[in-house]
């Protein structure tokens, strides 16, 4: 894993813990967003550090959850009225728009 400052977990936390209600985003917008250079990092940091953040609210951009994770997070996610098809999250209708830094 490359180097992973404390800035870094920062930036992702404060955007996934600003994912609305309803919407989902991808590992690679957030990575993007927090111009990190692969959403393999948003994944680590998620994997380390989210009891307090709407994690099933974050997936990777085929819309399928990973399988371990599957269940709950769709109930999840169903919940909250995200869109979802044969267990596949159709984010063309909930994937969260990030907004620009100012």
């Amino acid at each position: 894993m490359p180097a992973v400052s404390d800035d870094d977990v920062e930036s992702v936390r404060s955007l996934v813990a600003a994912i609305p209600l309803g919407q989902v985003s991808t590992y690679g917008d957030l990575a993007a967003a927090a111009g990190l250079s692969s959403p393999r990092i948003v994944g680590w940091i998620m994997r380390t550090d989210t009891a307090d953040l709407p994690w099933h609210r974050v997936v990777p951009a085929s819309g399928r959850p990973a399988p371990h994770l599957a269940r709950r997070q769709l109930d999840r996610l169903r919940t909250e009225g995200v869109p979802i098809t044969d267990d596949r999250i159709r984010l063309r209708e909930c994937r969260w728009d990030i907004p620009l830094p100012r």
